[in-house]
């Protein structure tokens, strides 16, 4: 008898130990999914994910503002990818650093965009950034804070848009610089605001104010600034309460229209700017 009860307990210790083990790897398990390595892969998006799969995406330059260069377009063609295909991420909130969304653009590190293979890896990695994007297969809302001056096109493949009652939107790059606004940021502005919108703020580019932006209706919300994305993480919490099939497939259904036109536009539009880019540079050269 006493064999047979030190056999029993023996069984039930084992058993608390394989489910202690168990749940101590399903542990660590889930902190491994909440924190993948290509959160800190990179230095131009901070990245963390709430337990509920909330994922912000904080681009930056050393922790502040972003001022975006070839650094960050090589990088983020992998980084949207790699935040498209982990569906752990059930939502995602993009926004900028210390205030700004992305106000500033470091043309010299391009290169010399004159040179055809200079110009083949800008035209590439324009191309697939919008499209990894537009892949990204759960609710995407934007938060803006301050200057949205460069690729504003990034924030308008959101589903929604909420904007700091001070934000402006801008295209400071392309026509004031000389060049064509061919990244698919024309496509994603007449998508959202229609055509003669698009056309009259992209050949005549100026800072137009959040309420402009949700008069037209390319912003959902305009709030205090400074609540942007807390305002986010409130829209992001009541999506949450629908299945995950529905927020995903919503998504997908309300992106496509978008996602086909980038699709059939953007590589086209990136050779006009291309070219655009080449006269640019030889404007500057002395006449002969």
């Amino acid at each position: 008898m006493k064999l047979i009860q030190s056999s029993f307990a023996g069984a039930l210790r084992a058993t608390a130990v394989t489910a202690a083990a168990a749940a101590s790897m399903l542990a660590a398990s889930a902190s491994h999914a909440a924190d993948p390595t290509y959160f800190k892969k990179y230095d131009g998006m901070r990245m963390s994910r709430d337990a509920a799969g909330v994922l912000l995406v904080e681009m930056n330059t050393k922790g502040g503002p972003i001022k975006f260069s070839a650094r960050e377009h090589e990088q983020f063609v992998d980084a949207f990818y790699d935040i498209g295909r982990d569906r752990n991420n059930k939502i995602v909130v993009l926004t900028g650093t210390g205030g700004q969304w992305m106000g500033d653009i470091d043309f010299p590190s391009f290169g010399n965009v004159n040179d055809p293979d200079v110009w083949s890896k800008v035209h590439d990695e324009g191309t697939q950034i919008v499209e990894n994007i537009a892949n990204t297969r759960v609710p995407m809302i934007c938060a803006v804070e301050g200057k949205a001056w460069v690729h504003t096109e990034y924030c308008l493949l959101a589903n929604v848009i909420v904007a700091g009652s001070g934000a402006t939107f801008h295209d400071a790059p392309h026509f004031a610089g000389g060049i064509v606004p061919g990244d698919g940021i024309f496509t994603a502005w007449s998508y959202r605001v229609g055509p003669t919108r698009a056309e009259a703020m992209l050949f005549d580019p100026k800072p137009i104010s959040a309420a402009t932006a949700k008069d037209w209706g390319a912003v959902t919300e305009v709030v205090p600034d400074g609540r942007a994305a807390a305002r986010a993480f409130e829209i992001a919490n009541a999506y949450l309460k629908k299945p995950e099939v529905t927020r995903r497939n919503t998504r997908i259904h309300f992106v496509q229209p978008l996602k086909l036109a980038l699709i059939q536009q953007t590589g086209y539009g990136l050779s006009l700017e291309g070219a655009s880019a080449s006269a640019l540079v030889k404007s500057f050269k002395p006449a002969k």
